[in-house]
């Protein structure tokens, strides 16, 4: 029998964790800062024993007197923990894992590979993130060459999130810079914005739709990585209650325009509220990752019933618990996210109300999809820069000449950059059959969107959408401006701007070249340049 010490292992997610591991023979340590909760929770669990612990003073003795066979820190939150744990058992040689989810700790863990010789498995995010979706993405990605996006989206039901643990993690990034892995390099966004409603459906069960938010996970920086085609990466998480998620967005912009530093303070108040609000909780989660990549996209979706949701996050702790134990884990420090498979999963989810499915669906980039077979006749290095459904990005050069007098104002209006030779970067985001391009001139940035209109296209730039035939042959295509409408209304041609606009191969490379005019006032940009798929 194997003796595991738990830290927390009385408290939301712990207390669970303690019990499966009771459940599968172990003797259990409940290790906290409070022998009264952990002797109440181990006088309703034979096997459980209590034990007083502070993961921040005087673990390392406690370590020495137990000498268990593991330490699982299940405590939370890891959002601005130190390693003191980790590095105890390090120093002890006690196999550890942890349940953090929090992004600079996970994906920092395997530093302690620097120090002295580590001769026991050291594992850190054994839970829903980056374990669980780890396997999903890796199960999602196998036989695709490349993997330009992947999204993943967690929405707990209260009973979930009640925890002042789970408050103190959310509010510590709501609001503060989040680093993004877009279009082949590295952007920044506001944690807990991006808001959207997300479907979770699968056959059999009710579907749901709840609001969602960017959270800030190890799985952004870590994902990229272990994908080929190294993909953009998104993760939202939302509770079941829609008045807390707009809540917690409003609160977001705050700290978003610098006038508030941190709302992790309030985390108390938000755990208050959720305690409050608790009887207008169910007993649904769930939980959906979403790959885009050659030329498809699959999506797997988790639905857990009857109050199950919060096991999840115990899961993985438990699959390497005994994977350690059983000597099948090289030693070393390092984050879990690659190290079990979905199917291994299977065995616990059946014995849960969970209920589980994968899709999958085709795609065709945009421009192929309006051009036809004449798509497949364009020049490779053309057709490469067209040939994305999910996130990419090109890098290059470009010259830009810049109108005078009015037609250089009506530029600066249209967010277009300065006259010069620049470094260029354009972002590609495709998304519901449209496409967004977000052109960088040496950090002169503007974008527009693109859609499909019969065998053309049309691009929008804020109120004004223009329609292009694209003819093209063996050397190119051009974009032919056949109208354009403001606001939604149809104008006339003759008052439009002239948009002279081509794409061809030259010297291996993709190359272009813009003109935009209008009348009376001339020429407003010319812009052309060369670029690389990244």
């Amino acid at each position: 029998m194997s003796r595991i010490l738990v830290i927390g292992g009385y408290g939301g997610f712990g207390a669970r964790l303690s019990r499966r591991l009771l459940g599968a023979g172990h003797a259990v340590l409940v290790a906290g800062r409070s022998h009264d909760k952990a002797a109440a929770f181990c006088a309703a669990h034979p096997g459980a024993e209590p034990i007083v612990a502070d993961r921040t003073n005087g673990i390392g003795m406690v370590l020495a007197r137990e000498r268990p066979d593991l330490v699982i820190d299940a405590a939370g939150p890891f959002q601005g923990s130190g390693t003191t744990v980790p590095e105890a058992c390090i120093a002890m040689r006690i196999p550890y894992l942890d349940l953090a989810d929090a992004r600079d700790f996970v994906t920092g863990i395997a530093a302690l590979n620097k120090g002295s010789k580590v001769e026991v498995p050291i594992l850190s995010g054994a839970s829903s993130l980056p374990a669980l979706s780890g396997a999903v993405a890796r199960e999602l990605a196998r036989g695709l060459a490349r993997v330009e996006r992947v999204e993943i989206a967690l929405s707990a039901s209260n009973r979930a999130v009640a925890g002042l643990a789970v408050a103190e993690a959310i509010l510590s990034y709501v609001g503060r810079p989040v680093r993004l892995w877009r279009g082949q390099r590295w952007a920044q966004a506001a944690g807990w914005q991006a808001l959207r409603r997300e479907a979770f459906a699968i056959p059999g069960s009710a579907p749901l739709r709840r609001w969602v938010a960017l959270a800030e996970v190890p799985d952004l920086s870590l994902m990229p990585e272990a994908l080929p085609g190294k993909p953009a990466v998104t993760f939202r998480a939302g509770t079941e209650q829609g008045l807390h998620m707009l809540g917690l967005w409003a609160m977001s912009w705050p700290v978003r325009w610098g006038w508030v530093g941190t709302l992790r303070g309030a985390a108390p108040w938000l755990h208050q509220l959720q305690r409050f609000t608790g009887w207008a909780r169910s007993d649904r989660s769930a939980m959906t990752v979403t790959l885009t990549g050659s030329g498809v996209e699959r999506r797997w979706t988790l639905i857990a019933e009857k109050g199950d949701g919060p096991e999840i996050p115990t899961l993985a702790a438990q699959l390497l618990a005994e994977e350690v134990l059983a000597g099948r884990v090289a030693p070393g420090a390092r984050d879990a996210s690659g190290l079990l498979a979905l199917d291994q999963f299977e065995p616990l989810f059946a014995g849960l109300a969970i209920r589980h499915a994968t899709t999958e669906r085709l795609v065709d980039p945009l421009y192929a999809r309006a051009m036809g077979a004449r798509f497949a006749k364009l020049p490779g290095r053309v057709r490469e820069m067209h040939d994305f459904t999910g996130d990419a990005g090109a890098q290059g050069e470009g010259v830009v000449r810049r109108g005078k007098g009015l037609a250089w104002l009506v530029g600066r209006m249209m967010g277009f950059p300065p006259a010069g030779d620049h470094p260029l970067h354009v972002a590609f985001s495709a998304r519901h059959g449209k496409e967004r391009w977000t052109r960088d001139f040496g950090g002169q940035a503007f974008s527009s969107a693109l859609s499909q209109v019969g065998q053309g296209v049309a691009e929008r730039f804020g109120p004004l959408r223009f329609a292009f035939d694209l003819p093209s042959d063996g050397e190119g295509l051009r974009m032919v401006l056949r109208g354009w409408t403001a606001f939604g209304v149809p104008m006339p041609r003759r008052l439009g701007p002239r948009i002279a606009a081509r794409e061809w191969q030259e010297d291996g490379r993709f190359r272009f070249e813009v003109g935009v005019s209008l009348p009376l006032l001339g020429e407003v940009v010319h812009y052309a340049g060369w670029l690389v798929r990244a």
